[in-house]
Formats: structure tokens, C-alpha cells, sequence
């Protein structure tokens, strides 16, 4: 028998016993001991990010976003020293190509933000800005400005947000494979069950704690790890549809050539224990949704199980979808989970959905003075980072607290980028989530289908709760988005050609 010439390609014995070569390879090849390094501190760094970020009160605090920005930082290094990184899929490579000039051009918009320019040009696109310094400066007026009111701030918040970047960029280039979607998933599921049982825990003590900190708010609240009980909220929105798409995959609710019994016994022989966990851990996140008291998470709540349903009839079609077992299926699985929840944790949120509590919402009165501050910076904004100082100058209501944040993600967003950096860095997001839907719809994977409609149910849920909150300005939460989209994106074009 002659011996194969050429060790490093596929096929060769030593080879299969290394493992699956599409689990370990780029185009075909083994991975060099150097590469198998850089990827396995590529992927368990990652997954200790994922972990530690809502653990200190969800690294609001300077220190802990130094902590992920240095840390995307190491993993973008890691993956830039690999020399055979994971093949990205050539479809998805073409179709999403424009992300290659509609990233840099939104950070190029953050460093036009940041660094100074003539006054003419300030004066010429941000007239209110120029303005404000004409007021409040000397009367010499420097020769250059910045278009950002607080350029300090903007420089600060475009590196987190780099930071960010280069983490979706490693899931993207990275996170490629089947086993690695189940791993990260299922680690952000264990992270969910955690923060609700802790939370449901605190709740029960007379002296609670957010893990290394005192609580001293929303004592009446389950919040885990989290100060604001809408930002626990989110975080468990995010994930009880990976948890979902995750226990749908295990049923192959879209495997379309199984029977119902074929998919039940599925069920039951094949990890039975870990399906029992998943039920259970989507009904303790559920209740501990109910048991924050956000309205927003509540409605959401709801959200996430509609949308399911109707991603499953749009998949199975009308007439499909008139079978009563499939029918029954979706229903039993969506009621089941949601009365649970409703049974332990309705009598929290009747108080908090009570007229009065909705009449005392300072929302509708604080937006409007929003709006006027996006009125006075509509093309390129106060600058970002800037809204909590910038808003004072326009706060009319007299709110017993300095508003750092707008309550609305999108009105902060457009108030600090205006409309120009508002639409790129919207269209990145909502363009990457509407490739991933179109995707999806033409999959025929009933694993594809179950997991990736997870992250796509987890992306909408958190954009909607971003009407009314600020969870993207949580680094907790804006991490766990960012992966969830970049690894959204791969898995629907998994093993597509």
C-alpha cells in the first residue's frame, strides 16, 4: 500500500482520528497545532466574555468596559494570527460584501464626529451646534470645532462600540459550525436560567443583593445581576428564544417527512433529561420576566411566542398549518409555557399595568423634549455619547432625576448620530436581520430553521423592548445582540452552497 504523498490533505487515517474534518478544517485541510491554539482561545475566551459581562451589575461600570473592549481586542488579534481561519460561506460572503464598506464608513462618521473642523463647516452642518458655543464660549471663537458637543464622550463610546464591532466580526469569521451555535447557545441559555433563579432568589430575601453589589432599587423587582429591571428583562428576552429554537430543534418541528410520533419519541429517547431542563428553564425565565415588573418585558413576552407562530405558519404554509397536530403542538407548547409563567407571576404585574402607574410614566413627556433635540441636531447629531449631558438643556419637565438615557434606543441613537450615522448604523443592523429572515425562509434544514429562527425571534424581541428602554446602551445586553446577530447570520447559511 503506498503511502499518501501529501499529509496535510483530507482523507489521510490520521486525519479521521483528529475529528470531523468540517469541525477542524478550512477548506479541507487539518488545522496546524498553532491554529487549533488560537481557535480554542478564540472560542472559550468568547465564551467567558459571555459569562462575565452581566455578573458586576452588567459592566456598566468604566472599569468592566475596559475589560470587553480589551478583551475584543485579544480575540480580534487571535483571529487575524490564525493562518487558516474558518472558511467563510461563499453565498453569504457575496451577499453581505457591503458590510465591507458600510462598517467603515460608519466609524469614519464617528471619527468626522470626533475630530475638529473648520467653524464655517461646523456652522454649515450642525447650525444649533455652532450656535451653543457662540453662547456659552469666550468670544473668540476657536478657528476649529468638533460637530460632537462632548468629544471626549464620542471617543469613548465609539471605542466600546468598536469594540463591539470586533467581537461580531470574530462570531462572524469564527463562530461557523453546528456544535459551536449549540455551545454558545446553550451557554447563553444556562447564563438565563441563572440570572432568573438568582433573581427570583433575591427577591425572597430581606436584605437582597445584585451578586457583589447592595440592591437599594426595585426592591419589589426580580432583576438577577441587573440594576433596572427592564434591562433583566431584555437580557431574558434575548435568550428565551434561543432556549426555544434550541428545544424546537431537538422535537424537529420542522423536519416536514416526520410524523408527530416519530417527532415525540425524538423527544423522549434523545436526551430526554436536557429536554426536561430546557422546558423548565423557558418557564423559569418566563416567570422571572413577569416577576421584574417591566411592562415592556411582559408584552414582549408575549411577543416572542406570537412571532414564533408565525414564523412556524409561514413556514408550513396555511394549509399545513390547518393540521391539527401541528396546530396543537405550537399551541400546547407556547400556552404551557406561558400560563406557568403567568400562574407564579401575574399578581406582580397587575399593580405595574394599573392607570395610575401608566399615568405617572414620564415617557411621553421626556420624548418630546427628544425630539427637539433631534430637530435642533438632525444631520449629525449632538454626538455619540453625548445625550445625557446635551439633554439637560432641553429637560422641561422637571424630573426629580438627571435623564441620562432617552428610554428609546432609537430616539438616543438619532439624537447623538443624526439622520446620516442613525441610517448607517440602523441599516447594518436591520439589513443583516432581513438577509438572515429572507434566508431563512428558503432553508429546508429543520435544524437551520429551529435554531436560527431562535436568534431571529431574540433579535426582534430586544429591538421592540428598544422602543420604550435603553437596553442597547447596556454593554450586558449589547453584547449578547451583537453575537446573537453575527451568529444568527452564519447559522442560516450553514452548509449552504
Amino acid at each position: 500500500m503506498t503511502r499518501n504523498p501529501h499529509p496535510w490533505k483530507p482523507g489521510l487515517p490520521s486525519a479521521g482520528r483528529t475529528g470531523a474534518p468540517s469541525a477542524e478544517t478550512a477548506e479541507g485541510l487539518p488545522l496546524s497545532p498553532k491554529d487549533r491554539r488560537l481557535r480554542a482561545f478564540v472560542e472559550y475566551g468568547l465564551l467567558a466574555l459571555l459569562v462575565w459581562t452581566p455578573l458586576p451589575v452588567a459592566s456598566v461600570h468604566e472599569w468592566s468596559i475596559l475589560l470587553i473592549q480589551l478583551a475584543a481586542v485579544a480575540l480580534f488579534g487571535a483571529t487575524l494570527a490564525m493562518d487558516r481561519p474558518s472558511r467563510m460561506n461563499g453565498l453569504r460572503a457575496r451577499r453581505l460584501r457591503w458590510l465591507r464598506y458600510a462598517v467603515p464608513a460608519l466609524f469614519a462618521f464617528l471619527l468626522f464626529q470626533f475630530l475638529p473642523l473648520p467653524a464655517f463647516a461646523v456652522r454649515l452642518l450642525s447650525p444649533r451646534a455652532a450656535a451653543l458655543r457662540e453662547a456659552y464660549l469666550p468670544s473668540e471663537a476657536p478657528p476649529v470645532v468638533t460637530l460632537s458637543l462632548l468629544p471626549g464622550r464620542t471617543l469613548s463610546s465609539a471605542l466600546t462600540l468598536a469594540a463591539y464591532a470586533l467581537i461580531g466580526y470574530v462570531v462572524f469569521r469564527t463562530v461557523t459550525h453546528r456544535r459551536q451555535f449549540r455551545r454558545v447557545i446553550l451557554v447563553l441559555v444556562g447564563l438565563g436560567v441563572f440570572e432568573a433563579l438568582y433573581g427570583l432568589f433575591e427577591l425572597m430575601r430581606k436584605d437582597p443583593r445584585l451578586l457583589f453589589y447592595r440592591k437599594t432599587i426595585s426592591l419589589d423587582a426580580a432583576t438577577g445581576t441587573f440594576v433596572n429591571r427592564n434591562h433583566f428583562a431584555g437580557y431574558l428576552e434575548m435568550v428565551i428564544p434561543l432556549a426555544l429554537g434550541l428545544l424546537l430543534s431537538r422535537l424537529d418541528l420542522f423536519g416536514d417527512r416526520r410524523t408527530w410520533r416519530e417527532r415525540v419519541a425524538r423527544l423522549v429517547s434523545r436526551g430526554a433529561a436536557v429536554n426536561i431542563l430546557l422546558g423548565a428553564g423557558l418557564v423559569v425565565m418566563a416567570v422571572a420576566v413577569l416577576r421584574s415588573n417591566s411592562r415592556s418585558g411582559a408584552v414582549v413576552l408575549g411577543f416572542i411566542f406570537v412571532l414564533f407562530f408565525e414564523f412556524a405558519a409561514f413556514h408550513f404554509g396555511k394549509k399545513k398549518l390547518r393540521n391539527r397536530r401541528i396546530r396543537a403542538v405550537l399551541v400546547w407548547v407556547i400556552l404551557g409555557i406561558t400560563a406557568s409563567a403567568f400562574y407564579f407571576g401575574v399578581d406582580a404585574m397587575v399593580g405595574r399595568f394599573a392607570l395610575d402607574k401608566l399615568l405617572q410614566d414620564g415617557r411621553p413627556q421626556y420624548w418630546g423634549a427628544v425630539l427637539r433635540m433631534i430637530a435642533d441636531f438632525p444631520l449629525t447629531g449632538v454626538g455619540l455619547g453625548a445625550f445625557g449631558q446635551v439633554y439637560q438643556a432641553y429637560d422641561a419637565v422637571a424630573m426629580p432625576y438627571a435623564l441620562v438615557h432617552a428610554h428609546n434606543d432609537y430616539f438616543e441613537f438619532l439624537s447623538e448620530l443624526g439622520f446620516i450615522g442613525f441610517l448607517l448604523l440602523a441599516g447594518i443592523v436591520f439589513l443583516i436581520i432581513g438577509d438572515a429572515v429572507l434566508t431563512w425562509s428558503r432553508r429546508r434544514n429543520p435544524e437551520v430553521k429551529s435554531l436560527a429562527l431562535g436568534g431571529i425571534v431574540s433579535l426582534a424581541a430586544l429591538l421592540v423592548h428598544s422602543l420604550t428602554d435603553f437596553n442597547l446602551q447596556v454593554p450586558a445586553n449589547a453584547l449578547v445582540f451583537v453575537v446573537v446577530l453575527a451568529m444568527t447570520s452564519s447559522m442560516v447559511y450553514h452548509r449552504m452552497s
